[in-house]
Order: C-alpha cells, then structure tokens, then sequence
C-alpha cells in the first residue's frame, strides 16, 4: 500500500521548515520585545470547553476524539439505533482537537487568574485543526501566531500591536497595508441612518464591496429592505476617508461618535512614531462584526493577492463565557501559512533562512578523516553549524552531497593538509579556495 497523509495535511521538507521558522522567529523576536509572554495549550480541550463557542457551522467542524478504551460500552443505544451521530456524539467523545488558539486562551485566564499579573500579555504559536473542506490555502491542520493583551481597555495597546504588525511585516519584507476601523462606527452607520435593527443586513452589503462595486452594495441593501434613504446616507459614508467628517455625520449616534473618539485616542499613541508600512483608516472593513466590541485590525499584502495575511480587533468579554465577567481584551493574528506564500512569490525569504548547515568538512582517506574529525569538534565548540561526510569516499560523491545540501563552505583535508594545519576552504557560491587555518576559518565563520 502506498504511504499518504489525511486530507487537508501536508508534510514539510527541510527547506520549508527552516523557511517557516524564520518567519516565527522574526514574529516571535518582536513579541518578546514588546513584553508578550508565551503561552502553550494541550492540543485536546474537553468538548465542553470548545463547543457552543464558534457557532453552529464551528461546532461542526471541530475534529472530535474518541473516548478511550470501548468507547462504545457507555455509547447511547438510542443514538446508535437511530443513527443519529450528533446525539451519540457526546457519549462516545468527551475531548476534541483545538479549533484555534482564542477559546483556549481565555480557558487558561481563567483557570489561572489568581496566579498571573494583569495586564498579561501573551503570545502563542501552536498549530490547530478544523474539518474544514480542503482547497487551496485552506488546511484542516495549520499554524496560528496570536498575540493579545487581556484585562485592560487602554487603547495604547491598539497602537502597539499595529506597531507590531508594522515592525513584523518591514522585517520580513513585506510591503503591507494595515487597515483600521472600529465596529462602534459601522454600528454608528446604522443608528445614524436609522436602522439600527438592520444593522447586520448592513454590514453583509458593504462587506462584499470590494467584489461587487458601490452599486452592488446599494442593489444588495434594497433587496434586504433597506429603504433609498438610509442607503443614500450610508453611501455618502462609505466615502468618507478621514475621521473629522464623521463627527457631522454621527451628531445624532453617541455609538458612533464613541467609535470616533477611540480612533482618535488609538491614532494619539500610534502617530508618535512614523510606522514603515502603510496604515489608513478604512470605514469599509467590517472584520468578524459578532466577535468584536472596538477597533478592528486587517493586513493586506499590497504585491501579491492573496487575501488577508493578519487580522484582529478588541473584544470586550473573552472570558465571560467561562464565568468571569468584564475581562477586556484586544489581540492580533498572524496568517503564517499565507506570509509564507507570500514570501515565497516575492522571493523574499534571506538565502541563510533555509541554510541549516553552514561548513561541510571532506576527507580524502581514514588518517584524514579522523583528524577532519577533531577539526569538526573546534569548529562546533564555536557554535558554527557544520557537518562532516561520514565516509572519504570518492570527492565527487562529496561535493554532490554538499551541493544537495545547499551548503555554503566546504572544508577539503588531505594528507598535505593535515600535515601543513592550512585546510583548503572553499566557498561554494563562488568557487574560491584559499589556504587557512582551523582558527582561522572559525574568525572567518564567525
């Protein structure tokens, strides 16, 4: 029988993984300097914990597991009869595979709250699993990269985690664009216009807008009973591209003007320092609009289309659903599998991010190998990456590895140059070979 993985998995060669790393690495370096504190959670959660919290198509797609031993000796018999799975569900699996990273997270708030110090600000790079129906760049088991900040309403920390994305996306070389809205202005849109009750019909319509143009927005509200007047204020909205013209607009919607003045105190913080990438003000972006309370964040990649490469907001009671009541909290996400792409078609990932191997030593016989042998040992103690050939086997054979391995130096030892101790360094890009020492290849390397 051939070798396969499930569907909507996928095996990751070396190369991808050094590559993959290096952007985790970069994320991960930018959230320690920021103070965010990291964080694991068991990839199993009981079913308890992560149903009834994604809505009805996400209790769905949550990969449930078996309970142990015969799962089916306490199995509903009625359930089993009927075949009806939902309802046997619950007696033959207790546990199921995280959904993502958010629900786990405010589990673990509250379960240890008297031991961490709020503000706790955490960040969490682990993988999770929806059955989800497979296609391209959509995986059943893929990364998140979460930061968030929980037990505070201070907006200064909407600024920082824009700062974030922008100091991430400038090290990783990608020219982003980090949208800003705030959902008490899209539900200001609402009371302004004087439908407030339609507000999601709303919401659905302007949400297609980049699909569907302006006046697809404005046939799609008709057919959901939006009368012409309402529709011609929230076009005249929808144009606008600055905060000030809102004021006029929202005279008559405090939620409105609230969603202004958070704004405008997010923009006193972040505008203190001129960020790399672009960040504007975008009434349209209507980001996950039953989630969020507050501001709301969405990355673009401007070079590549490819959707949204991150994406965020505050939400104002995380961990209400477990018991604890007002616990405010504002996060961002990171999309690595799509930064990887997009990395990927621009071509930008650095050529040392999928170098492992940094020295390749070859032996031209067992005396020589032996001494390459205890070079390799110095080079080492040096924290210098290196590898030695385990057979001095023909040096075609030798080379052919080291091409294979994409290895940038190689080391050639014969009898002359353990005699001598002046080893020939070659570099591989180059061809260049010169004469050194094992001291001074290490200065070099180093």
């Amino acid at each position: 029988m051939k070798p396969s993985i499930p569907k909507g998995t996928r095996d990751f060669t070396p190369d991808q993984v050094l590559k993959r790393n290096y952007i985790f690495d970069t994320i991960k370096r930018v959230f320690i300097k920021y103070g965010y504190q990291p964080i694991e959670t068991p990839t199993m959660e009981s079913l308890s914990t992560l149903t009834g919290k994604y809505g009805e198509e996400g209790d769905r797609l949550i990969f449930k597991v078996l309970n142990n031993g015969d799962y089916l000796k306490k199995a509903d018999e009625e359930a089993l009869t009927d075949r009806n799975s939902a309802k046997l569900t619950s007696s033959i699996s207790k546990r199921g595979l995280r959904y993502d990273l958010t629900v786990p997270f405010a589990r673990f708030v509250v379960m240890y709250q008297n031991e961490i110090a709020f503000p706790f600000k955490r960040y969490q790079i682990q993988p999770v699993w929806r059955a989800d129906r497979p296609q391209k760049g959509r995986y059943q088991e893929f990364y998140q990269c979460d930061v968030d900040v929980v037990g505070s309403n201070s907006l200064m920390y909407e600024a920082e985690l824009v700062q974030i994305y922008d100091e991430v996306f400038a090290e990783l070389g990608v020219n982003a664009c980090i949208k800003v809205n705030n959902r008490k202005v899209l539900a200001g849109m609402a009371e302004a216009a004087g439908i407030s009750d339609q507000f999601m019909d709303m919401t659905m319509a302007i949400d297609k807008l980049d699909k569907i143009g302006i006046e697809g927005v404005r046939k799609e509200m008709t057919n959901r009973g939006i009368p012409d007047k309402a529709i011609n204020l929230i076009e005249q909205m929808l144009q606008v591209k600055e905060l000030e013209p809102l004021k006029e607009l929202f005279k008559h919607s405090e939620t409105g003007l609230k969603g202004v003045e958070e704004l405008e105190s997010f923009h006193k913080y972040f505008d203190l320092k001129s960020p790399t990438n672009e960040v504007k003000f975008d009434i349209t972006l209507a980001r996950g609009l039953n989630y969020y309370t507050g501001c709301i964040f969405e990355v673009e990649a401007k070079d590549v289309k490819i959707g949204s490469i991150g994406g965020g907001g505050r939400y104002d009671d995380l961990t209400g659903v477990f018991g604890m009541k007002g616990m405010s909290g504002v996060g961002v996400s990171f999309g690595a599998a799509r930064i990887f792409d997009v990395m990927e078609e621009l071509n930008s990932f650095p050529p040392e991010s999928a170098q492992s191997l940094k020295l390749l030593f070859i032996a031209f016989d067992t005396s020589t190998h032996q001494y390459a042998f205890d070079c390799l040992n110095k080079v080492r103690a040096e924290g210098i990456n290196a590898e030695l050939y385990p057979d001095p086997v023909k040096l075609k054979k030798q080379m052919k590895y080291a091409n294979d391995r994409k290895v940038p130096y190689v080391v050639l030892i014969g009898s002359n140059e353990m005699e001598s101790g002046e080893l020939t360094f070659k570099n591989m890009e180059s061809g260049d070979q010169e004469k050194l020492s094992i001291e001074s290849i290490i200065t070099k390397l180093k």
